[in-house]
């Protein structure tokens, strides 16, 4: 589990002074990226390679306000990945409180043509099984 924070910037809040919902998704995004490049494989990187990793389907569950200042704890894991997609799940804390639960769910891809991660991108494949032992893939 890698685990991002997120200070919410004024631009941020809505008229009524608290995070605007969309910008959970944003925060998701921050979270994800910045866990590829604790993994040693960031997007600029996977994109040097020819390869771009779109968003295939999102979801947030909004539990709890959030405003002006406040320190967001994401913690990000790989919750489901198969050759071709990848599910990162996300938990959203201020202190012991959950504020958001999210999901996105993204594939590799290469010329418009989906890819396999253990072929196209193998070094960014045995990080993330390094990560996840447990997986079936990984074996």
């Amino acid at each position: 589990m890698h685990t991002y924070q997120h200070e919410v910037k004024y631009y941020e809040c809505d008229r009524m002074g608290i995070t605007h919902h969309s910008n959970y998704v944003r925060i998701m995004e921050e979270a994800r990226v910045d866990y590829l490049d604790q993994l040693g494989y960031g997007f600029d990187r996977i994109e040097a390679e020819g390869v771009v990793s779109p968003v295939i389907s999102i979801e947030c569950n909004y539990k709890s306000p959030t405003t002006f200042k406040d320190v967001i704890e994401v913690k990000v894991t790989i919750s489901q990945f198969t050759e071709a997609k990848f599910e990162f799940s996300y938990e959203m804390r201020l202190g012991d409180r959950v504020v958001c639960l999210g999901k996105s769910r993204h594939c590799f891809s290469e010329n418009g043509r989906v890819v396999a991660i253990s072929k196209r991108l193998p070094e960014l494949y045995k990080a993330i099984c390094a990560e996840y032992e447990a997986s079936p893939l990984c074996r």
